[in-house]
């Protein structure tokens, strides 16, 4: 029991990026607290996993995180990785519509173009769809359709009001519905791509406020030529190990899957803990308390919502309601000679009307100089081999998922022989393909979303003091979105707890 003689303990549930993040800061800011991790898998990290593939460390989800936000790159170097630090190789991009790839056109934001005459030069759209897009400069505030100012509204309505269809079906669509694995005429501006949003905040002009905002930051300074992204040399696992192995030994406990919170009697929450098999979440039967000061649930929505079902039964209702994504990542090891493509990018994103399982393509071994052949191997040789790195999935079609590995990745050949030139009688055994299924991977983020997250945030609070919210499923999607807000629930936690 915590009756003010004995330390404090904080529980943290989930041993993802936003777990460990939240633990972490936690036990800084406050290393008189016992903080303990629950994981419920065999292992931590969660959806960010670097395994050996074709002779390098690939990452089977998330290879970089943003670099001009700055929770990522910060946290990595307090970890000592920065000597880790590794940027794209290329900038180049394309897009594949209408049955070609197009490059992305410089100067575009999330898709939306501010230079006028790279978007001409790239011909992506027509001609027709450059002069509707100009509009935007001139078009007013309060044309049909706008909401109230300050009120959310969707991707898609924005973009497709101020710059027209062609814009946001070429570019804008595939690139956010690519990140989300959803649809971005339903994506919420604020939770989305909240770029956007503080563009069209004091004026209403896309293009007019995502060049006022790059005119300021030159202005204060920033770096034109500074990396967009950062990637880990050994793969984005090494940052949620870092994380893991900072925490005091012990600390972090997996195979411990948590089934409810209950208050405790003289205070606190009692944790009711199961023990679970090594594949998953499954009871043995084995039931375990631990009890607890604090308690932060760092997991998924839908799970966090089975913990909360009995002690606060309107947030679970909510929270089992978000809607999500799932998603395959297929990673091939392709003999270099098998691709007519000159491979001269990063990848491609696939426009959302195009009738492909995929919905992009990354070019490894191009995008990341470390993951490049080498020596004998060297790109251009005959035994050279480049890796890619394949999506498929979008909310809701999840029709990819069910594919047995060698249909799936028979299909993913076929609809890359077309565009890269990859010859459909290439070798694509099973140590030639790796398929890894992410199922309820990304939260999809309906206009109002923030306030909503917000609402859920404030009621927990004040029915249940202690009990907090963190994680993709509240305040945005990617590691320095994750790692802001587990850093600002540790602040939270820090500040009251004892």
């Amino acid at each position: 029991m915590s009756d003010g003689a004995e330390r404090r303990r904080a529980v943290v549930v989930g041993a993802g990026i936003s777990g460990l993040a939240c633990a972490h800061r936690l036990h800084r800011l406050r290393p008189d607290i016992e903080v303990v991790v629950l994981e419920a898998s065999d292992r931590t990290g969660g959806k960010i996993h670097s395994t050996p593939f074709a002779g390098r460390l690939v990452d089977e989800a998330a290879d970089a995180f943003l670099a001009r936000v700055p929770a990522a790159v910060e946290l990595a170097r307090e970890l000592g990785l920065a000597d880790q630090f590794v940027t794209p190789a290329v900038r180049r991009a394309f897009v594949y519509r209408h049955g070609t790839l197009h490059p992305f056109p410089e100067g575009q934001v999330l898709g939306v173009p501010t230079d006028l005459d790279a978007l001409r030069a790239s011909g992506v759209i027509s001609a027709a769809g450059v002069e509707r897009a100009a509009l935007d400069l001139t078009l007013p505030a309060d044309m049909e359709g706008a909401p109230p100012p300050g009120e959310d509204e969707s991707v898609g309505a924005l973009v497709r009001r101020r710059l027209g269809d062609e814009v946001f079906d070429a570019l804008v669509g595939p690139l956010l519905s690519g990140v989300n694995a959803g649809n971005a005429d339903h994506l919420s501006v604020q939770t989305g791509a909240a770029q956007l949003a503080a563009a069209v905040r004091d004026q209403p002009s896309l293009i007019a406020g995502l060049r006022a905002q790059r005119t300021a930051a030159l202005a204060a300074g920033a770096d034109p030529d500074a990396p967009v992204f950062y990637g880990l040399h050994d793969g984005s696992q090494g940052l949620t190990d870092a994380l893991a192995a900072a925490l005091p030994v012990g600390s972090v406990r997996t195979g411990r899957s948590v089934v409810a919170v209950a208050p405790a009697d003289g205070g606190g929450y009692n944790v009711v803990i199961s023990a679970s098999r090594p594949s998953g979440p499954a009871e043995t039967g084995e039931v375990d308390l631990l009890h607890a000061d604090s308690v932060v649930l760092a997991t998924p929505a839908w799970a966090s919502a089975e913990v909360l079902r009995a002690l606060q039964p309107d947030i679970a209702v909510d929270l089992h309601d978000l809607e999500w994504s799932s998603v395959v990542m297929i990673t091939l090891a392709v003999a270099r000679r098998a691709i007519d493509h000159p491979l001269d990018g990063s990848g491609f994103l696939v426009a959302g009307n195009e009738p492909l399982a995929m919905t992009a393509c990354s070019f490894s071994s191009t995008k990341w100089a470390h993951l490049a052949p080498a020596g004998d191997a060297a790109p251009g040789s005959a035994a050279a081999t480049v890796l890619l790195r394949v999506s498929a999935g979008r909310h809701p079609d999840a029709s990819a998922l069910g594919l047995d590995d060698a249909t799936l990745v028979g299909t993913i050949r076929d609809e890359l022989a077309p565009i890269i030139g990859l010859d459909p009688a290439v070798d694509l055994g099973p140590d030639r393909a790796r398929v890894t299924r992410w199922r309820r991977a990304l939260p999809q983020y309906r206009p109002g979303h923030r306030a909503r997250a917000q609402d859920w945030r404030d009621g927990l609070a004040t029915a249940w003091p202690g009990l907090w919210l963190t994680g993709a499923s509240y305040d945005g999607l990617g590691i320095p979105a994750c790692i802001t807000d587990a850093e600002t629930t540790a602040r939270r936690v820090a500040d009251t707890i004892g």
